[in-house]
């Protein structure tokens, strides 16, 4: 195969395996830690004043933490923190919940795609 060719064959895999845009889970930290760190923590389970923890957040239920006090919008939610429902919460949070706390989103399909991928990892 020639280069270029081998090149689409693989960005071609790479999208189909993993839906648009390939995850990558250090992009991802890089991105948390510039965009969500300043109010989310993922080291420890314990929630801070400004936002719950994030520690664990792929598959627990949504608005499930007992030491924060989310919204009435968003603890009207059912379901739990898939991928599909972090890329559509973080897109948008007014739109997803409105009368959610959380009002920074993540715009950039890639960003999110990395940045739920890092979630994923923080167990």
């Amino acid at each position: 195969m020639r280069p270029t060719i081998a090149a689409a064959v693989l960005a071609l895999s790479l999208t189909a395996a993993s839906g648009a845009y390939a995850q990558d889970a250090v992009a991802g930290k890089t991105t948390f830690a510039g965009r969500c760190a300043a109010c989310h923590q993922v080291e420890a389970a314990k929630s801070g004043p400004m936002a719950p923890s994030l520690k664990g957040v792929f598959g627990r239920k949504i608005a499930s933490l007992t030491d924060f006090n989310y919204s009435d919008a968003l603890k009207a939610k059912t379901g739990k923190w898939t991928a599909a429902e972090l890329d559509t919460y973080l897109a948008s949070p007014l739109k997803y919940a409105p009368g959610t706390k959380m009002f920074m989103a993540i715009t950039d399909a890639a960003d999110r795609a990395n940045v739920i991928a890092y979630l994923k990892t923080v167990k």
